[in-house]
């Protein structure tokens, strides 16, 4: 049965599958592009186009933790539902290097991007993918400057440009006079690169009307209880934040959810600013992204499509965050919940030490 499209958007906002794969698509060439010039996009918009040439395909997902598993489960059931390919092997690949420290702890943006440039040197060599999803907006934003993205070798799609189109799509919608102010929650890196927002600007929306609020400690919350009172009490927190640094009316917000662990925690961001009388159009790009795998012109191209699903970390994976996502993706893609459940522990993943001088 075909999936409907995820709770982020209402009536009025909600794009057609054909107008998803289109902004998608259109993403992808400008994410192309922002790792290089004109004729590197035109090499690595070819090679997404023998993506689909191609009847068996390898695509790894790869996050700094575990949200990017809802991305991998939404590609899981499109992909069944679709029937473009004969078979596809999706793999995820965690790039968290430490369960003590994260990419949002590491010195520098420089040590950042080396760390994260090896995670996807390691990914291509292992795992050999046709495409790569980068299923983290903190590791989308460091996308463009890392060698690997800059030499085109695989097509890699990064999350910003889909959901920077996405949420100025439903403020453009919008029907409140004046128009809602935009609230951009995410990780410290992403809220520090300021990506969205300068991409938001860009796209005419007055800077005094975006408030970029950072959540530290949220995503792991969330993984260990996506639906906990402590993970529900920390986002009304953030959202208490975000609104006070609001300018002008606030009854009705664009709510950008910049970081792909947060969709798995979608009722209590309602519940929070039900709770403070704000109608919220929330945007969480997460199911989208697998919809730029699925162009229209393909679907039904074979009777059925061979999902084969596994997941690989460097750093263990706790029974808490298994059961706690699990739940969450089982009833999405049965065959991603049991990636999950039987990942494979490979603590040579990758080099990181070295590269920050540790």
């Amino acid at each position: 049965m075909k999936r409907n499209p995820p709770p982020s958007f209402t009536a009025k906002t909600k794009p057609s599958l054909g107008l998803c794969s289109s902004i998608f698509l259109a993403a992808a060439a400008l994410a192309f592009a922002a790792c290089g010039k004109a004729d590197r996009a035109s090499r690595s918009a070819d090679k997404l186009d023998g993506l689909f040439a191609k009847s068996d395909v390898t695509i790894a997902v790869v996050d700094s933790g575990l949200g990017g598993l809802s991305i991998m489960a939404e590609l899981a059931s499109r992909l069944e539902d679709a029937r473009i390919f004969r078979r596809a092997d999706l793999v995820f690949f965690n790039a968290l290097f430490s369960n003590d420290n994260g990419y949002n702890s590491l010195p520098s943006r420089g040590a950042k991007i080396a760390v994260f440039d090896s995670a996807l040197r390691s990914l291509a060599g292992r795992v050999r993918p046709d495409v790569i999803l980068v299923g983290c907006n903190t590791l989308s934003v460091l996308l463009p400057d890392t060698p690997f993205a800059r030499s085109g070798a695989i097509p890699v799609l990064g999350i910003v440009e889909p959901g920077v189109e996405m949420i100025a799509a439903a403020r453009r919608a919008a029907t409140a006079a004046p128009a809602p102010p935009v609230l951009i929650f995410g990780t410290e890196t992403t809220i520090a690169e300021g990506e969205h927002r300068r991409r938001l600007v860009e796209k005419g929306i007055p800077d005094l009307r975006i408030v970029a609020q950072a959540c530290p400690e949220l995503a792991s919350y969330i993984e260990k209880g996506p639906l906990s009172d402590e993970t529900g009490l920390l986002i009304e927190s953030y959202v208490d934040e975000a609104l006070a640094k609001t300018a002008g009316p606030k009854a009705d917000a664009v709510v950008g959810l910049c970081c792909t662990h947060f969709g798995y925690s979608l009722d209590l961001w309602k519940k929070a600013f039900a709770d403070r009388g704000v109608k919220a159009d929330l945007v969480d790009p997460n199911a989208w992204l697998a919809e730029a795998l699925v162009p229209a012109r393909l679907r039904g191209r074979v009777p059925s499509t061979e999902i084969r699903a596994r997941a690989v970390s460097m750093v263990e994976i706790g029974a808490d965050k298994i059961a706690g996502l699990g739940n969450f993706l089982r009833k999405i893609s049965p065959k991603t919940a049991d990636a999950l459940a039987g990942y494979e522990l490979r603590p040579d993943l990758f080099e990181w030490r070295s590269l920050i001088g540790k």
